[in-house]
């Protein structure tokens, strides 16, 4: 699934915007409040995507005349998720432990506004072609689409126990399409994207009458 470089900037620009502003709107006692990713807080979504945000700055600037290697949707095959390696509890006890240094919860949010500034800046003035990041080529759109992607699942999570309104809807469909492309069938046409979203990043379980009755949703979840 390849994404043109206005597309994939268009849809991560809006949703840094939407997801900035929601975690800006949050006070102490809300961001303690539970996310919908295993073990965190809504603070602790945040600090995550903070750490991510600095470290796709790191592919920004990085371009490459390399061919590319991988494409908007088939990158989320080489995701720690799908790393055996890996262990998932070391990284989320990381991140809670850096969330728990802050003095108060807001302090992150603090934290997290000057970096995504300077994201914001990158990511305007990055020109098209293809960067390098995390061992791989992607252009430079796939790669945009990506993080946009990223920034409204973890969008989603923010809302378990809070009513934080929805994740920018080009984001929404990229990431809805995205799953599309992972499972290589479309999604129910009755589904919004939100809830589309949820099911293929494992954010909601259907029960076993839903998946009788929707085959599909035995190849879900593909996104982490």
């Amino acid at each position: 699934m390849h994404v043109s470089h206005d597309e994939g900037r268009t849809a991560f620009l809006a949703e840094l915007d939407a997801f900035v502003s929601v975690a800006r709107g949050l006070n102490d006692l809300e961001l303690m409040a539970v996310s919908r990713c295993t073990g965190w807080t809504v603070g602790d979504v945040i600090v995550h995507v903070h750490l991510g945000l600095q470290e796709m700055l790191l592919g920004v600037v990085s371009p490459t005349e390399g061919p590319a290697d991988t494409d908007a949707s088939d990158y989320w095959r080489f995701t720690p998720r799908t790393n055996e390696e890996a262990d998932p509890v070391a990284g989320m006890r990381f991140v809670r432990i850096l969330g728990a240094a802050y003095r108060r919860p807001t302090g992150l949010v603090r934290h997290l506004v000057p970096t995504a500034d300077g994201v914001r800046s990158a990511v305007t003035a990055l020109a098209e072609g293809a960067v390098r990041f995390q061992g791989h080529v992607l252009l430079t759109g796939d790669f945009l689409a990506t993080w946009a992607v990223e920034l409204a699942v973890h969008h989603l999570d923010l809302g378990a126990e809070l009513a934080t309104g929805p994740p920018a809807a080009p984001a929404l469909r990229l990431a809805r399409s995205t799953i599309e492309a992972l499972v290589n069938e479309e999604l129910p046409s009755a589904w919004a994207d939100e809830t589309g979203v949820l099911l293929g990043a494992g954010r909601v379980r259907p029960d076993s009458s839903q998946v009788e009755a929707c085959p599909l949703l035995r190849k879900l979840p593909v996104l982490g």
